[in-house]
């Protein structure tokens, strides 16, 4: 990059508080800024982060005029947007631009078959294999070592990066990404107890991914027993989260890494779980729902709530317990001070004459 602040402020249309020539020369964070770089502060950064920041330039949103100083005014360059990290992230993007989009079709080095069906501008990477009757939509990308099981079915502007596993049958919407080593479509955990043996409960159900989803390296989302496991419009799944068979997970769900569902669970739209998060079987999650990191649910939440713990409550519920579990050291050694004032009471009471006592 090489352009001034003014530069940039006419690009953002965006107001200059300082230097409006100063040169920036990159885009970094707060934390690793230098004289020419230009930097943003979001709407939850606190000021104590500009403390030992030497960004020559800050991007700030215009709702945080007010808490600029005299003092940060003279340090800082600010260049004032409406939305700063939505500035930051298209400067960003101007620096560091993609990959242009390789032009390859199909690769010779692809094991394709010959009843599948491969859209106009559609890339198969060497090394990718396809099964039967297999359907490709328009402007997808199948990376080197993808696996396409027979009689899948993806949508235009897909990408499967390497190591994506479908299993036959499995269905993806539009614009659905799935990172490295993902696994749709495996079969369900079902067992019954038969004569001292474990017997396979056939899983003859499908997966079904809808348009806009983006799935994280390595999580995995098994196949239904009978009818299809869902995965709604817009949701995004974090890295290493487990889906279990028959989940029907709503539209624009958000979940973070290790989340695991067991099977039948199901959960409205808008739904956002932390880290770490384990939901038992057969339940359901409502709309609007926040389940906070490393929460164990083990019942059914209503819509709008926010749950935390182990096991899980309503939050304030769940704080009450922890603030009171905080204090349980100190109630012991109360608890054993009772106990004795009781036992030296008891004792003097035993001691006192009846008609002393009348």
């Amino acid at each position: 990059m090489d352009a001034t602040v003014g530069a940039l402020a006419a690009l953002l249309n965006g107001e200059v508080l300082g230097d409006a020539e100063l040169p920036i020369r990159k885009v970094d964070s707060l934390d690793n800024a230098d004289a020419v770089t230009l930097s943003f502060m979001g709407g939850g950064t606190k000021l104590r982060a500009l403390d030992a920041c030497r960004a020559g330039a800050i991007l700030v949103g215009s709702g945080r005029i007010d808490d600029l100083t005299p003092e940060l005014r003279e340090r800082f360059t600010f260049l004032v947007v409406e939305d700063a990290l939505d500035a930051f992230l298209l400067i960003l993007q101007r620096e560091r631009p993609p990959r242009p989009r390789a032009n390859i079709g199909v690769s010779p080095q692809a094991i394709v078959a010959e009843s599948a069906t491969i859209g106009e501008r559609t890339n198969i990477h060497p090394g990718a294999t396809i099964g039967e009757d297999v359907v490709i939509g328009c402007d997808c990308e199948i990376l080197s070592g993808a696996v396409i099981g027979d009689g899948c079915r993806i949508g235009d502007h897909s990408t499967l990066h390497p190591r994506v596993v479908l299993y036959p049958d499995v269905e993806l919407g539009e614009r659905v990404i799935l990172h490295a080593g993902v696994v749709v479509g495996a079969d369900g955990y079902g067992y019954r107890l038969r004569d001292g043996r474990f017997e396979k409960i056939p899983q003859l159900g499908s997966v079904r991914i809808e348009n806009d989803v983006e799935i994280g390296a390595n999580a995995t989302i098994d196949r239904g027993m009978i009818g299809p496991t869902v995965i709604g419009e817009g949701t995004k799944l974090d890295n290493l989260i487990m889906v279990a068979h028959n989940c029907q997970i709503g539209k624009h769900n958000v979940f973070a890494s290790q989340v695991g569902l067991a099977g039948s669970t199901s959960t409205g739209d808008y739904v956002r779980i932390g880290g770490q998060t384990g939901i038992a079987d057969h339940l359901r999650i409502g709309s609007n729902v926040a389940l906070a990191a490393s929460s164990a649910i083990h019942k059914d939440v209503p819509d709008g709530e926010t749950w935390a713990g182990y096991p899980a409550r309503p939050v304030e519920e769940s704080f009450r317990i922890l603030m009171a579990q905080g204090k349980l050291p100190e109630m012991r050694t109360r608890l054993r001070d009772l106990e004795k004032q009781v036992k030296r009471l008891s004792a003097e009471l035993k001691r006192t004459p009846d008609s002393e006592a009348a």
